[in-house]
């Protein structure tokens, strides 16, 4: 009897050692999975019907819903979607007009790190330690603000995009970064310069408001050269300023 207590101590010791390893190989539960990466969530149903099903087989890819203004965008998002979200920016239709063609700037400032010669404005203006820019020129403090004129460049600090146009979009809108919080842009004036393009805008803020431009220029550097200047409305007698950088912005030669 001694000898079959032995022998069945041992199998049941065998089922053990086995049912233990069928439990560690197999996952905890049917939910359990890799983690794989985040991807926008799908776009809903259309109002005609639900969405086709995926035939057999077929990899099932998460669509990418279309952006409401105003609403944060999830990761997978490109720039230019970002800014048709952002209600601060409207979109640039062909009825914002011109410029007038001015004549070429006959002092400059060079920016030799963007390849542009920007427009040396006239007293009051003068130039001021340019940090974290490449060139600056500023209107004189006024009391009771801390808003002035300011005419900066710089490489570009944005990402480029296929069209000047499209660049020029996202560096005006990056400028709302050096205006009060809650500042909306209202389109002015806009035209393909030579090697680039140039936004003339108004920037509104509570019950005041700036008028600025950005000059986005190939200066034949590793990146687009940036200028932009904007002018508060307690200053508003330079705000012709603005159109005499946007158009004096070129190239050096």
């Amino acid at each position: 009897m001694r000898v079959v207590y032995r022998g069945l101590a041992v199998a049941v010791a065998v089922v053990a050692v086995a049912v233990t390893l069928v439990v560690a190989v197999l996952p905890s539960g049917p939910d359990e999975v890799a983690a794989g990466p985040v991807t926008a969530p799908p776009a809903a149903p259309s109002s005609s019907g639900p969405a086709p099903s995926p035939e057999a087989g077929e990899p099932v890819q998460a669509a990418k819903a279309s952006p409401t203004p105003g609403a944060s965008l999830p990761p997978g998002y490109t720039a230019m979607e970002a800014l048709y979200a952002d209600p601060r920016v409207p979109k640039l239709t062909p009825k914002v007009k011109k410029i007038e063609p001015r004549p070429p700037a006959r002092r400059v400032l060079k920016d030799r790190r963007t390849g542009l010669a920007v427009p040396r404005l006239g007293l009051p203006w003068k130039a001021h330690n340019p940090a974290p820019f490449t060139t600056k020129q500023v209107l004189p403090r006024q009391r009771g603000t801390s808003l002035r004129g300011i005419l900066v460049s710089c490489p570009l600090p944005i990402m480029e995009q296929k069209s000047p146009r499209d660049t020029a979009l996202l560096a005006a809108r990056w400028t709302l970064n050096h205006h009060p919080q809650g500042s909306r842009i209202t389109w002015l004036a806009a035209q393909p310069v030579k090697r680039g393009w140039m936004l003339i805008y108004r920037v509104k803020y509570g019950k005041h408001s700036s008028r600025a431009a950005v000059v986005v220029m190939d200066g034949g550097m590793r990146k687009p050269g940036l200028a932009f200047v904007t002018v508060p409305d307690t200053q508003r007698k330079h705000w012709s300023d603005v159109g005499r950088m946007a158009a004096g912005v070129r190239v050096l030669g």
